[in-house]
């Protein structure tokens, strides 16, 4: 058990991202700098006063390097108090330093909240030297535990700290995964069904471009309209981005976000696209209407693109008491495999999942292409 804990302290990379020094730590070096000099001037009970005065006026600016040179600076600093507790222990003068050196007692939070593993390693040896040294000198036991309480409640208030910011990065990636996650579901089920769109508009306009001009203008209208709600929704989730770059920005939405009404749009893609709804739906949450909407948009797409000789792609949306189901089913030939699992279906699965549903999509045994879906009609928070 010993082991894998060392190995995995030894695999601890330092904390990125250290802060730079600010004005307020110069304030701290300087007064600190000020108080031993202040020290070194009106008192005359410090034994040995030249050479603490010389340890701490070396020692302070350490401070400086804490956050981004953590074993260096706590080698400084607990080197000094080794070096002050040689006249104890040659002469026995008793304690050897002036008041603003305890300052040092940062650096062992600053060695665990900054530092990597190894080097926090050999910092707690640096630090045990001299505190164990001290502490054995002094011989009275109120020295010894409260000395050893701050030593310990320095090195605990680093680690949690630390602890708490990787916790909190981790907490970061995951959210930043989860909107990765959804724009991905968006751009996919929005700028690929409409991309979509033009492309079978395009492939009728082309069939009857010859035969039937006024139809093929007519087509040409429907693809520039097409393209036009894409170019805005490109726009709208580029804006989303550009405005979640800062840490403060307000949330924007991806809209616009649609639902369950406007399912009708679905049959301007190809006259064999049928909607039908019944049950309750008034009242979805908006995190159900648009799954719903989504699901069946992306299965729409779907059927249309890769059905053979479809006649009919119909669209079912029920409202129960406590779930929405949705059937979209095509009669065609069911050009893909079983197996194959793309980005859409994977999306339709994701959708369904996240908010407490199922989806399922694969070959009807009456011929043709089913996908089902099951929401909950109340989203768990």
């Amino acid at each position: 058990m010993l082991a894998p804990f060392v190995r995995s302290v030894l695999a601890e990379p330092r904390a990125p991202h250290p802060p730079a020094r600010t004005w307020w730590d110069w304030a701290l070096v300087g007064a600190l700098l000020v108080a031993a000099a202040g020290e070194a001037v009106f008192r005359s009970d410090v034994p040995a006063r030249p050479l603490a005065t010389v340890v701490a006026l070396l020692v302070i600016p350490a401070l400086l390097w804490r956050r981004t040179h953590p074993l260096l600076a706590t080698a400084v600093g607990f080197g000094g108090a080794m070096v002050l507790l040689v006249p104890t222990m040659v002469s026995d003068v008793g304690d050897v330093g002036l008041v603003a050196m305890l300052a040092v007692l940062v650096l062992p939070y600053s060695l665990y909240r900054w530092a990597s593993g190894p080097e926090a390693l050999v910092g707690t040896a640096i630090v045990a030297v001299p505190a164990g040294v001290g502490l054995a000198i002094s011989g009275d036991l109120g020295d010894v535990v409260g000395g050893t309480t701050v030593l310990v409640a320095s090195f605990a208030l680093g680690a949690a700290m630390r602890y708490r910011a990787v916790a909190h990065q981790r907490e970061v990636e995951q959210v930043r995964t989860l909107e990765r996650g959804e724009l991905a579901r968006e751009l996919h089920d929005t700028v690929a069904h409409h991309v979509s769109a033009i492309a079978i508009q395009a492939q009728a306009g082309r069939a009857v471009a010859a035969t039937d001009p006024a139809a093929a203008v007519e087509t040409l209208a429907v693809i520039e309209a097409e393209a036009s709600r894409t170019l805005h929704e490109m726009r709208t989730m580029v804006r989303v981005l550009r405005d979640g770059e800062t840490a403060d920005a307000e949330p924007v939405s991806y809209g616009p976000q649609r639902g369950i009404g406007d399912l009708d749009e679905l049959t301007r893609m190809s006259p064999v696209v049928q909607v039908h709804r019944g049950g309750d739906l008034a009242g979805l949450p908006q995190p159900v209407e648009v799954a719903v909407y989504r699901i069946c948009q992306e299965s729409v797409t779907n059927a249309i693109r890769h059905a053979l000789n479809a006649t009919a792609v119909t669209v079912e949306v029920t409202g129960d008491v406590e779930v929405v189901r949705l059937r979209v089913h095509d009669d065609g030939e069911a050009a893909r495999p079983a197996t194959t699992v793309g980005y859409g279906l994977l999306g339709m699965a994701e959708r369904a999942k996240l908010l407490g549903g199922a989806c399922h999509a694969g070959p009807d045994p009456t011929g043709g292409w089913t996908v089902e879906a099951t929401l909950p009609r109340e989203v768990s928070r």
